[in-house]
């Protein structure tokens, strides 16, 4: 696509991280507007491989203007000793990150836990400041996940910390689908 096709004149970086729920909600709320006016919008999920996320249903009513894709398998990653299998994952979702945010064909891309993959390893922080200063000027460009690194925090527009304040896990109640899932 070209500039003249594109609704937004500036892109710009958000960040949603922090220990509170709400990140990628948060980000997912964005999408929904943004296809409400038309911006074509693609969701890359690192570290996620469940097929019983709500948002892949409603990205499948949105399309075309909504893709979402998982680049992770559907267990929890060792921080502290990753698995191959999930190095492998993140380095290939990172590759096509950089090819949908360069193509200049999205108007919004999330790179949703994209702060988890860069603060475990999985990916490269300098791959990702890297990225962030080659997007197209009319790109957004949303970061989310715990632990976002002081540097991308530093070159971000806008960012928000989620904090746990109360939560009902704590009192041993599972998560419930169209809630949490």
């Amino acid at each position: 696509m070209t500039t003249e096709n594109h609704k937004l004149t500036q892109g710009r970086v958000q960040v949603y991280t922090g220990n509170g729920k709400g990140k990628t909600t948060a980000s997912l709320g964005l999408c929904l507007r943004a296809a409400g006016h038309g911006l074509h919008i693609h969701v890359l999920q690192f570290m996620k491989g469940s097929t019983v996320y709500g948002e892949l249903e409603s990205a499948r009513k949105l399309a075309p203007y909504l893709t979402i894709e998982q680049v992770g398998r559907d267990t929890f990653v060792s921080r502290e000793n990753p698995d191959p299998v999930d190095v492998a994952m993140a380095r290939a979702g990172f590759d096509k990150a950089r090819q949908l945010v360069l193509s200049g064909d999205y108007d919004l891309i999330v790179l949703d836990e994209i702060n988890c993959a860069v603060d475990y390893g999985l990916v490269s922080l300098e791959e990702l400041k890297d990225l962030i200063a080659h997007k197209p000027a009319y790109t957004e460009l949303v970061l989310t996940g715990r632990g976002a690194h002081a540097d991308i925090i530093a070159i971000a527009d806008l960012v928000t910390e989620m904090r746990e304040v109360k939560h009902y896990f704590n009192a041993g109640q599972a998560s419930r689908t169209g809630i949490e899932s």
